[in-house]
């Protein structure tokens, strides 16, 4: 039995051959590939990013980003990415910490381009943050509905508290943005963004698109990801108890995502997606809170944390 959160849960084994397990760090919470083999991994504990190698344990290389945040060492709490071309769009939660604090070092939209030139792909960061996300999802008029000025008053994972973990990329360039909290009516929300180019390169303030409410068994959106002609959505708890399921959704409003039943997620805690050129899909688990003698593995030395990834072939 693994201890996850507090938690014991029992669930269905994974196969071994579909899993690995990569070291340096527990809170795995995004992540893309630069090429095929390498691909990045962003905590939400520190404000670095660590590159990996398929069949590697350790990271090859890891990106500092402390200095381009500008948080004065507080973590941004990283959570979704996503790919447009050599870009690499990132955000934080936007939420606040768990007492219910205000935590604006979290409120950050930011792009990086991946420099392929050596051995190990890297990350280098372009434009600026942007720090205006939450006043304008105030602003808009058609968020209204949603009460996100009374989330953003209180702690992420209390009922209805605002907590941003998805982030995903349009065949046209735009973002989705997907909230793990609040959700309306049972309903995940999602957020375009139409001008992420502009955003953080500093000429514009972000231009907001009609939201989308996505059916997902009450839970909330961990990650998302364009996978071909569709969007795969990991959904989980909006609190830390609950179950996991991966689902696939045609990006048409319209239309409710479909339950993937046959991914295998077992005692995975999966918090980032994305696809591999090789076709297969990877799902990484935030495993923070599995303890190991009592103590939580986001609590161990750098040197002991790890963290597992699953590969699952290309849902049809």
């Amino acid at each position: 039995m693994l201890v996850l959160g507090g938690l014991g849960v029992l669930a269905a084994p994974v196969s071994a051959q579909q899993q690995a397990v990569h070291e340096g760090l527990c809170d795995a919470s995004a992540a893309a590939a630069l090429d095929a083999t390498h691909f990045v991994v962003a905590s939400d504990e520190v404000n670095t990013l660590f590159i990996f190698q398929r069949g590697r344990a350790a990271a090859r290389a890891t990106v500092s980003l402390d200095a381009f945040l500008d948080t004065e060492g507080k973590e941004s709490d990283l959570e979704g990415v996503a790919t447009v071309g050599r870009r690499l769009y990132w955000i934080g939660s936007h939420g606040r910490n768990r007492n219910g604090k205000e935590r604006p070092e979290r409120q950050r939209l930011f792009a990086t381009e991946v420099d392929r030139r050596g051995a190990v792909p890297t990350l280098v960061p372009v434009g600026r943050p942007y720090r205006q996300l939450p006043d304008d999802l105030l602003a808009a008029p058609q968020l209204a509905p949603y009460r996100l000025r009374e989330a953003a008053r209180l702690a992420p994972e209390a009922p209805g508290g605002l907590n941003i973990e998805g982030l995903a990329a349009t065949p046209q360039g735009q973002l989705l943005v997907g909230l793990r909290s609040p959700l309306r009516q049972g309903r995940a929300l999602l957020v375009p963004i139409e001008n992420p180019q502009e955003v953080v390169m500093g000429s514009e303030r972000a231009r907001l698109g009609t939201p989308v409410e996505l059916d997902l068994g009450g839970r909330g959106i961990r990650s998302i990801e364009r996978v071909g002609a569709y969007y795969f959505i990991v959904a989980g708890p909006t609190a830390d108890e609950g179950r996991f399921q991966l689902y696939k959704w045609s990006g048409l409003p319209g239309e409710a995502p479909q339950a993937h039943a046959e991914a295998p997620l077992g005692d995975l805690r999966p918090e980032a997606l994305f696809e591999m050129p090789t076709g297969t899909l990877q799902l990484l688990s935030d495993d923070g809170g599995i303890e190991t003698a009592g103590q939580a593995c986001k609590d161990l030395p750098a040197a002991r944390q790890s963290f597992r990834s699953l590969r699952l072939p290309r849902p049809q």
